[in-house]
């Protein structure tokens, strides 16, 4: 009966972490129309990625201090406020401001507000509901980003094709109607109280535990692996494999989103009967695998289907730590998950542009152009794989510190 009563609250969770993943993968799927539209270059695409998740991190900063003085319900009022307002800024901006780019990037310090706050506060409401399956409960929650990323890519490239990009800045108004829906959700679903003060565990506390300083390179490593593939796959698939934009889309990001939604689809029904870190060990090797495949398999096919499959790889980078550090902290609060988010973001930022500063230096480098030139490729086509070349060393990162993780025998409080 009790789990009924939240079920509207999990609901909201859900459209919540959807929400977050039009925040984060919306943008993207544009990218070749502002860099046509607007000549900006693959730095500058990067540097957006970058300013997303580094203003997140700033609202991931501000929300672990001041969600648990506000209240849940004021913080997910807000979360949603703001994101509807940057995605309608999206839309309008580019087109009525001086500078689009300036406009752009008004436009994702505004939405990028919202979905840090998001981040920071969905994990612990659905932490402190009712329930034994904690681990599980929390990946089915994170499969709904994936169900959602795999709903924007979908959607909005079948609308593009539709309506034509000229008519490109109608979509981001459109998705804004979704945070503006779940904000009068959350202003009257039941939600439980934070984890009070005295109970808490103090980050200071939290930050001299090692296994808490392991869990803080998982989440950067985790934010940069699954990023740096989703937010670069549509402009790889078109600009790096010289595939059409709508075959690319549905075979790279598309399907990268359906698979990262089945692996954590799978670990929320079965997740009670699988060695989560063993798990997490055995997906971190695969996801090294998908990006040497993406990036060095001549075929365009087999380059998506590298793609495609990485979005498994990572299924249970995100929401497999903040598990497993739930487990061993469970007196954490949000100011725990706040910080593990910070981490994520940190990782989620810098893996994007670091992808687009290596792609911009080799397609400017003398040197790679006459290498590109010798294995027939385009200096362009040469820079995009080398850009994400250069990200496999998150997973590499994400592998080590896993096997580095150690539980303590007892949970700390």
């Amino acid at each position: 009966m009790r789990k009924n009563q939240y079920k509207s609250t999990l609901q909201a969770c859900y459209l919540g972490y959807i929400t977050q993943a039009v925040v984060n993968n919306l943008a993207p799927l544009l990218f070749i129309i502002f860099q046509d539209s607007y000549h900006i270059s693959y730095e500058m695409l990067g540097r957006l990625v970058l300013i997303n998740f580094g203003t997140q991190i700033f609202a991931d900063w501000v929300a672990l201090h001041t969600i648990d003085r506000i209240g849940y319900r004021t913080s997910a009022v807000l979360a949603h406020a703001l994101s509807a307002t940057g995605l309608i800024a999206l839309g309008i901006l580019p087109m009525v401001m001086p500078s689009p780019y300036l406009g752009l990037t008004l436009a994702v310090m505004i939405y990028a507000l919202g979905g840090g706050f998001i981040e920071v506060l969905i994990s612990p409401i659905v932490d402190s509901l009712p329930g034994e399956a904690k681990s599980s409960a929390m990946s089915l929650l994170h499969s709904f980003y994936c169900w959602g990323q795999m709903g924007v890519v979908l959607i909005t490239t079948l609308l593009l094709k539709l309506i034509g990009t000229e008519l490109w800045f109608l979509l981001p108004v459109a998705w804004s109607i979704l945070p503006l829906w779940n904000l009068f959700r959350f202003t009257k679903v039941p939600l439980l109280p934070p984890v009070p003060e005295h109970e808490r565990i103090p980050l200071r506390k939290l930050l001299k535990q090692p296994v808490f300083i392991v869990a803080l390179l998982l989440m950067m490593s985790a934010g940069a692996s699954e990023l740096t593939m989703s937010q670069w796959s549509s402009l790889f698939a078109e600009r790096g494999l010289q595939v059409p934009k709508v075959f690319g889309d549905l075979l790279g990001p598309c399907l990268f989103a359906v698979f990262m939604g089945i692996g954590r689809t799978i670990h929320g029904v079965l997740g009670h009967k699988m060695n989560l870190r063993g798990a997490m060990i055995a997906t971190a090797a695969l996801c090294i695998l998908c990006y040497l495949v993406t990036v060095f398999v001549p075929f365009p096919v087999f380059a998506l289907l590298g793609c495609a499959f990485c979005g498994f790889s990572v299924s249970l980078m995100w929401p497999g730590t903040f598990s497993l550090v739930s487990e061993t902290f469970p007196k954490g609060g949000t100011a725990m998950f706040g910080l593990m988010a910070v981490f994520g973001d940190l990782g989620g930022s810098v893996g994007p542009w670091l992808a687009g500063f290596v792609s911009d230096a080799v397609q400017r480098s003398e040197k790679w152009v006459r290498i590109a030139d010798s294995l027939s490729l385009q200096p362009e086509q040469l820079g995009l794989k080398a850009g994400l070349l250069i990200a496999v060393v998150f997973p590499i990162l994400m592998l080590m510190g896993l096997l580095m993780f150690r539980k303590p025998k007892h949970a700390i409080s």
